[in-house]
């Protein structure tokens, strides 16, 4: 049973799931282009650890996870918005937002939980499939995705997905609180992307960085995003290090929740629409 407040937001995010749910054949062009980029990043660092002798921070079993769940997960990375939200920022027509006798964050955060969860549930579930069961059967053990260290690392993996999402779309509706006050969001949209895929460990795997970064590599919000999730799969986070991980993930939430509702508003305040 939903409680009567939360019904409202309930019924926008079930609208835009349903939506996002007609894009199947999107999903599967997508799940194709990740699933070979999937191979290149694999044959890439592999190749560097056949041709070093330094000891990696993270063995063969565990970049292979780290690159399979980065693949699975790309669609949650917050590197752009809600072309919708875009739009509607673009041309004034998010004044009408304020009409509506609803939390204007809590609407636009239903949209985009949507958004994000969606359309990396539809690749999720057959990417795994092709690594985990596919690529044995193709003889390609090196590169298959490996199975969990542990159930509890599935299960805590889970959650760490959960906050990850939660934390996704945080950010998703920072970038679009922060498109309130420019006169283009061309600029922020060319940044954002770049700045997601590296720090959260979408190009390269967050461990196999320089040393000097690693204490802020550790704090940093993106981290949670896809870093967190994968290496608590493999068994690379236990204990206090992982704990920590999860802490990091819930705090950023709530601040990064916290400075777009405050943003929302000041926005909403100063914002000019064109002709009135």
């Amino acid at each position: 049973m939903i409680p009567r407040g939360l019904a409202p937001y309930a019924a926008i995010f079930d609208s835009c799931a349903r939506e996002e749910l007609q894009y199947r054949a999107a999903a599967v062009a997508g799940l194709f282009t990740q699933v070979v980029f999937g191979f290149l990043f694999l044959m890439v660092l592999l190749a560097f650890y056949d041709a070093s002798d330094v000891v990696s921070p993270l063995s063969t079993a565990e970049t292979v996870a780290y690159v399979w769940l980065g693949q699975a997960l790309f669609a949650m990375l917050p590197w752009t918005v809600d072309p919708r939200a875009r739009e509607a920022i673009r041309t004034g027509d998010v004044v009408q937002e304020l009409l509506r006798p609803v939390d204007t964050y809590s609407v636009w955060y239903a949209r985009a939980l949507a958004w994000r969860v969606i359309r990396t549930a539809l690749r999720f579930v057959p990417m795994v499939t092709i690594a985990m069961v596919g690529l044995p059967l193709l003889g390609l053990d090196r590169y298959a995705m490996p199975t969990p260290s542990s159930t509890a690392a599935l299960g805590l993996a889970v959650v760490a997905i959960t906050l990850g999402a939660l934390l996704s779309t945080a950010l998703t509706l920072l970038i679009q609180v922060i498109m309130l006050w420019t006169v283009s969001p061309d600029g922020v949209l060319r940044i954002v992307p770049a700045l997601t895929a590296f720090f959260s460990g979408g190009l390269v795997p967050l461990p196999l960085l320089p040393e000097w970064m690693q204490a802020f590599l550790a704090i940093q919000p993106l981290r949670g995003v896809l870093d967190t999730p994968s290496r608590i799969y493999s068994g690379q986070l236990v204990g206090v290090q992982m704990w920590t991980a999860l802490g990091w993930s819930v705090l950023w939430i709530a601040v990064i929740v916290a400075l777009g509702r405050v943003g929302i508003r000041r926005g909403m305040r100063r914002m000019a629409v064109a002709g009135g």
